[in-house]
């Protein structure tokens, strides 16, 4: 599967596999143009992430190539990478 990483300031996350790459740049882009704005995004365990984009933002987004993996989802009812889930 394809999976991608974004970085925020230096602060890494890989995106889920429902999240559109190209709506989450124009999302960025657009929030650059004003003094701060919080773009969420849904990060592999199906976990929610607000981020503070502002003018002065370092963000990073690359893709690669991974083994799939099926629970992911990108379903905030079902996150997954608690205590329970290692077994």
């Amino acid at each position: 599967m394809v999976q991608t990483e974004v970085t925020f300031d230096g602060t890494s996350f890989l995106l889920s596999q429902d999240q559109d790459v190209g709506e989450l740049r124009r999302r960025i882009e657009e929030a650059t143009r004003g003094t701060g704005t919080f773009v969420d995004v849904v990060v592999v365990g199906n976990r929610q992430v607000s981020v503070l984009i502002t003018p002065r933002s370092h963000v990073t987004i690359s893709v690669a190539t991974v083994a799939y993996d099926s629970r992911d989802t990108g379903d905030l009812d079902y996150p997954y990478g608690g205590y329970y889930d290692v077994i």
